[in-house]
């Protein structure tokens, strides 16, 4: 077992309370498969990647594990955290295509970031993941304006796995991609797993359709809490959970004109992660009686199958083997 994420909380600190960003999430990452994570804005995607190699300031790890090849990550210790970074567990990060230096040409930026961690630079095999990848070695003596977009994209993504991690966490990397760029990257995503330079792998993204063609499997989130997750041709072909359905249901398909129906996305707003549909209800400041408030699925709001059972929290039930969904009405 690679990756084991037990009831991981994080919350954002703010002027207004804490944004509960992840509120228990459980999930599992086999060897070798690749998990596609899926969601609208705000569901707790970015800040699922973040919190497994680097809490920023305004994080705060609430409560929850994450074992790694059988090690808890001390994911609440950002010195303890410097030990896993980019040998265990390393990061494609958003926007990776600015996170070049533009003043250091890209081979003498590889040799002063593999000096920091205390590894020589190896030419050969620098050059060959290059290849790897599809980039030429003359790319090490460019400037980061010398290159396109999915070059830079590609580039961050050898660098990020140079020190061969149990893990790796991909986020957002297509997003500002052309089309025909988009596939270039997931194919050589793809290949990094093919070809054991990374033991399992998480992509981020607002895309499913591409997360489908290139993921072992995908979890949707929803609110800062998992939906459901199965594998892809099950989840694209049978969902259970009415979210992931209406999801999939808002994506057009090239090609296919619609002439009875319009495409529709999802009615309503997720609620705010301020004060959440909480587990039960919570206590008065003072001690006193309970204070009402909202509790059960964060969806229901928005569900056209809701009634007065999902005023109670669904649990994540596996329905059929790797299949989990957090619903009652699955």
């Amino acid at each position: 077992m690679s990756l084991t994420v037990t009831d991981l909380r994080v919350h954002y600190r703010t002027l207004r309370g804490d944004v509960q960003a992840l509120d228990g999430v459980t999930f599992d990452i086999p060897d070798g498969e690749i998990l596609g994570l899926a969601g609208e804005s705000g569901c707790g995607k970015t800040t699922l990647g973040k919190s497994l190699i680097r809490l920023d300031g305004r994080m705060r790890h609430v409560g929850g594990t994450a074992l790694l090849n059988g090690t808890e990550l001390p994911i609440s210790d950002d010195r303890a955290m410097n030990a896993f970074r980019f040998h265990q567990v390393s990061l494609v990060p958003q926007y990776s295509m600015s996170a070049l230096n533009p003043t250091r040409r890209i081979g003498r930026m590889i040799r002063e970031l593999l000096a920091s961690r205390g590894v020589p630079a190896d030419t050969a095999e620098l050059h060959r993941r290059l290849g790897l990848v599809g980039l030429a070695p003359e790319v090490l003596d460019r400037y980061p304006i010398e290159l396109s977009g999915g070059m830079k994209q590609r580039v961050v993504m050898v660098i990020s796995t140079l020190l061969d991690p149990a893990l790796l966490i991909a986020d957002e990397i297509t997003s500002a991609l052309d089309v025909s760029t988009q596939q270039a990257v997931a194919r050589a995503l793809v290949g990094l797993r093919d070809r054991g330079l990374v033991d399992s792998m998480m992509f981020i993204t607002h895309d499913l359709a591409l997360t489908s063609h290139i993921a072992d499997s995908i979890m949707v989130m929803y609110a800062g809490r998992l939906a459901e997750k199965a594998p892809s041709k099950v989840l694209t072909t049978e969902p259970r959970h009415p979210y992931t359905k209406l999801l999939l249901g808002s994506l057009p398909e090239v090609g296919v004109r619609h002439a009875e129906r319009r495409l529709t996305g999802i009615e309503g707003s997720p609620p705010s992660l301020l004060r959440p549909p909480a587990r039960h209800p919570t206590t008065a400041p003072d001690g006193g009686p309970a204070v009402p408030a909202l509790t059960g699925c964060r969806f229901r709001d928005r569900c056209p199958l809701a009634d007065a059972g999902c005023a109670e929290q669904p649990p994540s039930v596996e329905i059929a083997p790797r299949h989990h969904v957090a619903c009652w009405k699955a």
